[in-house]
């Protein structure tokens, strides 16, 4: 199938409420242009650079999403146009992005990381952390203008155990549902990413509004 029919295929299989964010990271602009064409919008990149090149690039009515870990000293190139910041998993990230929106007198919309799966690599804020920078987003009577916390992203160990992974968004999930009784102006919990090619169905099972779905999409990655 090609890769419009992989989109519309998973597509028409959506929930209204979720958003499909396309992972398009290594592909070439000709494969996102084809998704593009298809009516796709969202695009989910993990280097800040190729992220870059791609939105001089293409039209600029496409929403980027930086998917991957962010460097705090990379901010400051993707701060004129990045939609949304899926993987803010510090205090220090956030107040750097915070700094970059300013220069450009922008909003970004940012999903704080929470690291819910059991191995050690994956990046993420523990529930501590999590509190800590609530607190902080709270009693900050300066305020964070330029950000906007507007959900939580994590993602599920590696693994076939599916009642692991079950265990593990059900966990986000209920983090998710407790937080988002403390909403503020800059922090108001629309958001919940997780899911990915593999696990994307049992992660709307279980509550999420976000999914990023790569190789379903544009096929595997060399």
């Amino acid at each position: 199938m090609s890769i419009a029919e992989n989109l519309l295929s998973i597509k028409n299989n959506l929930p209204e409420h979720v958003t499909l964010v396309a992972v398009s990271k290594t592909k070439p602009v000709a494969d996102l242009m084809e998704a593009y064409n298809a009516g796709q919008r969202i695009f989910g990149e993990n280097k800040i650079q190729e992220m870059t090149e791609k939105w001089e690039e293409m039209p600029k009515d496409i929403q980027w999403h930086m998917i991957g870990h962010v460097q705090t000293n990379k901010v400051k190139f993707m701060a004129e146009y990045v939609s949304l910041i899926h993987g803010v998993d510090s205090l220090k990230l956030l107040q750097e992005i915070n700094k970059q929106a300013q220069k450009y007198d922008r909003v970004i919309d940012c999903l704080l990381q929470i690291h819910i799966a059991e191995e050690e690599t994956k990046f993420g804020l523990d529930e501590e952390e999590l509190n800590e920078i609530l607190d902080f987003i709270q009693n900050d009577k300066e305020g964070m203008k330029n950000i906007r916390i507007v959900g939580l992203m994590g993602m599920a160990t590696f693994t076939d155990n599916q009642n692991q992974i079950k265990k593990e968004f059900t966990h986000l999930k209920s983090l998710f549902d407790k937080v988002n009784q403390l909403a503020t102006p800059n922090f108001q919990l629309l958001t919940l990413s997780m899911g990915m090619s593999g696990d994307y169905k049992l992660a709307i099972d279980c509550g999420s509004t976000m999914i990023r779905v790569g190789s379903s999409i544009f096929g595997g990655r060399n």
